[in-house]
């Protein structure tokens, strides 16, 4: 039998304006390096099978960071686009951006939706681009999708349960992620799908993002093969006495 697989992976791809100092370069060379290795984690999701992959391309915090970096990284998110979305479209990879749009040029929620309709019918990989993202972003605007249907009589408060709220929430028809992968460094979760990753397995790594590769995600998921998944359970006596 082999290794157990997640279903859902959800990444933080930091450490790409590290890597770009470190090397005496701009912060955004760093970023445009981070590309491919975006390429890599969804051609090997693809290849083991793995049905979701969520990355966290670009927070609502990150808005505040300086205006040249801030048009950088949309400018390469808009030409990452342009150019990937054939070989997604053609690889079966359903593509879905998640987040705060209305903080995005015209231009660039556009090429989002184009995108998103060319890919809508694909099967093999659930991929979502969380950008002008937060977790407590996504938690607010399911209590006001919830509170409007409340006010207009369509639902009724006392009928609001987690599984009601969840189906409100960016990852609604996906199921939450089993793996969360971190790069850089930090040990965080950083206002990332904080509903969703209630009962996540969470693996961080040194790694800066652009160096990030097959053998890194690899040991990811060979860490997560060996973990034991309780939900909130106790151990089988027979789990208790694992090394």
């Amino acid at each position: 039998m082999g290794a157990i697989l997640p279903r859902h992976v959800a990444i933080i791809m930091d450490g790409n304006g590290r890597w770009a100092e470190r090397r005496g370069l701009a912060r955004h060379a760093g970023h445009r390096e981070g590309v491919p290795v975006v390429r890599l984690c969804v051609e090997e999701c693809v290849r083991r099978g793995i049905g979701a992959l969520t990355l966290f391309a670009f927070s609502s915090e990150n808005w505040r960071r300086p205006e040249v970096e801030v048009a950088n990284l949309m400018t390469l998110f808009f030409d990452a686009l342009e150019r990937e979305v054939a070989e997604l479209d053609a690889n079966g990879v359903r593509l879905r951006v998640i987040g705060d749009r209305h903080a995005l040029s015209v231009r660039l929620q556009a090429r989002v939706a184009e995108a998103e309709r060319r890919t809508a019918g694909n099967t093999r990989l659930d991929l979502q681009i969380a950008v002008s993202y937060g977790g407590r972003w996504d938690i607010v605007q399911a209590a006001r999708k919830l509170a409007a249907e409340v006010a207009t009589g369509s639902l009724r408060a006392a009928d609001i349960d987690e599984a009601r709220f969840g189906g409100a929430l960016a990852l609604a028809d996906l199921p939450d992620p089993d793996l969360f992968i971190r790069t850089g460094g930090e040990r965080r979760i950083s206002n990332f799908l904080l509903w969703n990753l209630a009962y996540t397995e969470l693996w961080f790594t040194d790694t800066l993002w652009p160096d990030f590769d097959v053998a890194a995600f690899e040991s990811a998921l060979e860490a997560f093969a060996l973990r034991e998944r309780r939900f909130g359970l106790a151990a089988a006596p027979g789990e208790r006495d694992r090394a």
